[in-house]
């Protein structure tokens, strides 16, 4: 399971305004950064023909032509599993992450099964057939998770804490700010899109979609 909160894009217009300046070309520029009718009223940038024309040809032309949009700038709050998050963190260059503390949190409320992503586990871990007896074992785990929990809060001894993150499933959900561009995320889509993980392929790949000019900006020319 993957979530999408608070989604912001910024500084369109400036990068478009910026993306004219090698040619000197602004009296060319055909864009309105007001109110776009065709996002129901709010506002939201509009790209002209001309402007978009040009932007696709940068971006086409590769990375040393595109830097404009290294200059649109997208914040979110992600809710992920863990394992999901080690594979964003290749993701250095260009992107931050301001994320909820497992380390220092974990302890501050109970442990229940809604706080992990396990919606695509339908087999059991021991006999591969049966979901009711994987349920049953995940469930477990869950318990003991909770039962470490609780012996620290009461405790403060530091070998409950320990032993409560070392036993944590990866399938923990953790939520993280994230601040990234339109060429971080072409860069996410070209290698993320046909991935294994539904958290890739399904989910991020549709919030991508919902991004302003995602299939002009983010997605044109990307190999399939």
């Amino acid at each position: 399971m993957i979530t999408f909160k608070c989604t912001e894009v910024m500084n369109i217009e400036n990068a478009i305004r910026g993306m004219r300046n090698p040619l000197n070309s602004w009296d060319k520029s055909d864009s309105d950064f007001g109110v776009d009718p065709a996002y129901f009223g709010h506002p939201a940038p509009y790209i002209g023909e001309n402007d978009l024309a040009l932007a696709q040809r940068l971006i086409k032309a590769g990375s040393d032509h595109r830097k404009f949009l290294r200059q649109i700038f997208v914040s979110v709050d992600i809710t992920a599993p863990l394992y999901w998050w080690k594979e964003f963190d290749t993701y250095k260059v260009g992107t931050v992450a301001n994320s909820c503390s497992t380390m220092h949190k974990i302890h501050s409320k109970p442990i229940e099964l809604s706080d992990f992503s396990f919606d695509d586990m339908t087999i059991d871990f021991t006999t591969g057939d049966n979901p009711l007896e994987f349920g049953i074992f995940y469930s477990r785990i869950i318990e003991d998770c909770e039962i470490l929990r609780r012996r620290y809060v009461e405790t403060k001894d530091k070998k409950y804490w320990r032993a409560l993150i070392q036993l944590l499933p990866e399938s923990y959900n953790q939520k993280r700010t994230v601040t990234l561009n339109y060429e971080n995320l072409r860069n996410i889509y070209g290698s993320r899109r046909n991935h294994k993980l539904t958290e890739w392929s399904v989910g991020f790949m549709e919030w991508i979609d919902s991004l302003p000019y995602a299939e002009e900006l983010i997605k044109v020319g990307v190999r399939e």
